[in-house]
């Protein structure tokens, strides 16, 4: 039987994993997943206690179309009741508990922005349009900031924009210009965020957790703590054909011999790589390494132009990077006064950003509880800065040098909490930063070959999955992308005929089209 060698176990590993068994027919026993880290689940993590604080670097959103995600987890049953799927938990949850944000935006007044004009100009939109009307070979190279005048950069929709997806003006025009074909369905509601979708707790609780419980019961296994250096390739100009894996375990290196038949799928990359964490005393320290995901790219890239260019995206920190952090209270006076400020109870009001921040803040209180085992006494609320390497507003200081309570002490000072309300929710609380150097990588600006396709032309047993392989019209920074990226690979290896189903593509429909052009024009 053939076996199948993964190397990584972020959600594009463990969707490969489960389309292997499920579509391609491989006994669970003969896939292995190789992780350099103590834990799996890569960019969907979380961890924590009650006590010393819980954290997760990130989440991400989620909406209708996401076809291949939902198709996945259909078949995955979730923790607290196995008769229920992870996609159908996803859905009802969005039925019971959907954000209605009416407080997305609020000024340096503490005033909530009114979002229902863009804020664009004539020429704000023309640009837009352009943008998206423009064949996308032709921003090969380009930034946003290279399709707009300064003033796009000022409008409402950009805020909104820029804090869901985290973008920056410097960010590749090709990814905005897919952004806006991808989501343009979205635009209606896109500052009340009630066309997006969340998970039922973290996504490390909701998706990893039952998609590796789902595998171990299936005979998976899964190799932490081992770190894969290189791939070594059949004789042959170009080989793209696996026939060993170099590795390091325990200190000690390994060999790995890949049979003409078996599979080996890398993820190369990663969004979260180099992340640390600070405390709610201590600064994050910046992390001394790269990650495996990174060095491996690099030496299969040298001297290939078919595997594509880690440089592009691993080389420029400053652009790729922001802060996020987790807050654990247990006094609801934070989350009672927000709600209290919002309009929205806990959990219904989404994302808020304080658009005169110097760090450019979002903050989101999602539904409780947002860790599976969160006591009930304890909440749990999240947010990020853009701009951490700015001074703050109330901190002197750039984020990326601040405690977890100085930062909790900036987000209050844009809040309207008075001093006694202030220093109940400092008394009460306990922030861990997480600076993350890499984390909008997938955005940087690139060519279209800066990722190599995620089966390489004539590859016989090699794919790459995740953010920084390519699929045509979808969009990395997504849990959709990754999902699709697994799907291909197993797909075009094993020559099935079943595929992932396309990319849904709101623009070719005139009534998505008709509504988008009416909020644009909305004065």
């Amino acid at each position: 039987m053939a076996k199948a060698y993964l190397v990584g176990s972020g959600i594009a590993a463990l969707a490969a994993a489960t389309f292997l068994i499920r579509d391609g027919g491989f006994d669970g026993a003969d896939i292995h997943l190789f992780e350099e880290q103590r834990r799996i689940g890569g960019s969907l993590d979380a961890d924590g206690t009650a006590d010393a604080g819980y954290t997760m670097r990130g989440g991400r959103i989620f909406e209708a179309e996401y076809r291949c995600t939902y198709n996945l987890l259909s078949g995955i049953p979730t923790l607290d009741d196995p008769s229920v799927s992870v996609t159908e938990e996803i859905l009802a949850g969005h039925e019971d508990f959907a954000w209605d944000d009416i407080a997305r935006l609020v000024d340096g007044e503490g005033q909530i922005v009114d979002t229902r004009s863009m804020g664009f100009s004539e020429l704000d939109r023309l640009e837009l349009v352009r943008c998206v009307a423009t064949p996308e070979g032709h921003l090969d190279g380009r930034r946003i900031s290279d399709c707009f005048g300064e003033h796009f950069f000022t409008t409402t929709f950009w805020f909104l924009w820029c804090t869901t997806f985290a973008f920056q003006p410097w960010h590749s025009a090709i990814e905005f210009r897919r952004y806006l074909r991808r989501f343009i369905h979205l635009l209606p509601e896109f500052s009340s965020l009630s066309g997006t979708y969340g998970t039922r707790y973290n996504q490390y609780d909701s998706i990893v957790r039952p998609l590796t419980a789902w595998l171990r019961e299936r005979g998976v296994t899964v190799h932490t703590r081992c770190h894969v250096t290189d791939l070594g390739f059949a004789p042959g100009h170009r080989s793209t054909r696996v026939d060993r894996i170099h590795l390091s375990r325990g200190g000690r290196n390994e060999q790995i011999d890949v049979a003409p038949e078996d599979l080996v799928l890398v993820t190369n990359g990663s969004m979260t790589d180099a992340s640390s964490l600070g405390s709610h005393t201590s600064a994050p320290r910046p992390h001394p390494h790269r990650s495996d995901a990174w060095l491996l790219w690099h030496r299969l890239s040298r001297g290939r132009d078919d595997f594509g260019d880690p440089a592009v995206f691993d080389k420029h920190v400053k652009q790729s990077r922001w802060e996020s952090f987790t807050v654990t209270t247990k006094d609801p006076a934070f989350l009672d006064t927000l709600a209290e400020f919002s309009g929205r109870k806990t959990g219904k009001g989404g994302l808020m950003t304080f658009t005169d921040s110097n760090w450019l803040l979002t903050i989101v209180a999602g539904r409780q509880p947002v860790f599976r085992d969160q006591p009930e006494e304890v909440s749990v609320w999240w947010g990020y800065g853009l701009f951490p390497g700015r001074a703050g507003n109330h901190t002197p200081k750039p984020m990326t040098m601040c405690t977890g309570r100085e930062i909790l002490e900036e987000v209050l000072h844009h809040l309207p909490f008075d001093e006694t309300q202030a220093a109940r929710v400092l008394e009460t609380s306990t922030v861990v930063p997480c600076l993350m150097p890499y984390i909008t990588s997938p955005f940087l600006a690139r060519r279209r070959d800066d990722r190599p396709h995620v089966v390489p032309k004539g590859s016989a047993n090699l794919a790459f999955i995740g953010q920084f392989a390519e699929v045509p019209d979808d969009v990395a920074f997504t849990v959709e992308y990754s999902v699709r990226t697994a799907w291909t690979a197993v797909t075009e290896l094993l020559k099935l005929d079943k595929r992932p189903p396309a990319v849904y593509k709101g623009h070719h429909d005139p009534h998505v089209l008709a509504a988008a052009l009416e909020i644009m024009h909305r004065r």
